[in-house]
């Protein structure tokens, strides 16, 4: 079955000194800030595109690393996704890094990385930022 999530933002102002709100409507967890300084600067407190894009990408491949190490046999215990998006004003995201620590007990640091990989490819949010450099660190606790 398909699922929909939605969230939206409501902006005032022009871009350098507006500000927004975005709001997290399919799971109800609330609202967050956010403003060109926080996306181009520092946080100051305040989200990014960036983020939420590196918050679901860093969520969407632990899942996807998640099953296929269930599939292969070998269930992580533990698996700890960071990613990095990265953001240049005038030219848009010009990568994400994904860094991954797993506990995978049976499994060897080859079969980590390969299966990392994997996921890599295969995450639908990976795959919905085709297009966009994806690099990637993988290592077994």
């Amino acid at each position: 079955m398909a699922t929909t999530r939605t969230a939206h933002t409501e902006w005032e102002g022009n871009l350098l000194d507006g500000k927004g709100v975005v709001s997290f409507d399919s799971s109800g967890i609330g609202e967050q800030p956010v403003s060109w300084p926080s996306r181009a600067e520092q946080a100051n407190g305040k989200t990014s595109p960036e983020e939420l894009i590196a918050a679901a990408h860093s969520s969407c491949f632990s899942m996807a690393l998640a099953h296929g190490l269930t599939g292969a046999g070998t269930p992580p215990t533990k698996l700890e996704t960071k990613a990095d998006v990265t953001f240049q004003p005038g030219e848009g995201i010009t990568g994400i890094h994904l860094t991954v620590r797993g506990e995978v007990p049976g499994l060897d640091e080859q079969g980590f990385t390969s299966a990392a990989e994997d996921a890599k490819k295969n995450c639908p949010v990976s795959q919905a930022l085709t297009g966009t450099t994806i690099t990637l660190t993988a290592e077994l606790a």
